[in-house]
């Protein structure tokens, strides 16, 4: 049986460092995970105004997030935090009040960066705000890949470091293994 998984990238950008990240998660993952990347650049801002009468792309995220069974995020560092679009994303995902579509769904958060310490800023705030929003989340390990213009992975999601595809595949397994614990399957 397929388990589908949301995957969120909070990079709009064509060549995004984290989309290739995605992918090369996606290329490691076993069969039975089949992942979605859903588009989160084409939203409207969130407004609460909107609460009772909710914009039909905001619905359609919504759904796209309740039909899954799995989360994956993978966000870039933008001035120490988590980028404005991904941020939109999950509050438009999460509301109205009681309507959340993430919560229970486990999840994992991964990211890259060009700097040093990967997106490790970016990440906690992530992880603060869907602890909040009822996401159970993999701990272990932490996945900060810095990025540089020789790899560690190519434009096709193809992994170009040896060292760099171990650790993303250990990352992979206990995902995996965490989606399982979690949905019981």
């Amino acid at each position: 049986m397929s388990i589908k998984v949301a995957v969120l990238v909070g990079s709009l950008r064509k060549d995004s460092y984290n989309r290739r990240l995605a992918r090369a998660v996606e290329r490691l993952a076993p069969q039975e995970l089949a992942f979605e990347h859903l588009e989160i650049g084409d939203l409207p801002p969130y407004n609460q105004d909107l609460d009772g009468d909710y914009p039909p792309r905001w619905q359609q995220l919504k759904q796209q997030i309740q039909a899954c069974d799995a989360l994956l995020f993978v966000t870039p560092e933008y001035n120490r935090s988590v980028p404005g679009v991904l941020k939109n994303a999950i509050d438009i995902a999460s509301r109205p009040y009681g309507t959340n579509a993430f919560a229970g769904k486990p999840g994992a958060v991964i990211g890259a960066s060009v700097g040093a310490t990967g997106s490790a800023l970016a990440q906690q705030h992530l992880r603060n705000t869907l602890a909040y929003l009822d996401v159970p989340l993999l701990g272990q390990p932490e996945v900060f890949v810095q990025f540089k213009d020789d790899g560690p992975v190519d434009a096709q999601g193809e992994i170009t470091v040896d060292s760099t595809r171990t650790f993303l595949q250990g990352f992979v397994d206990r995902y995996v293994a965490w989606v399982h614990t979690i949905l019981k399957r």
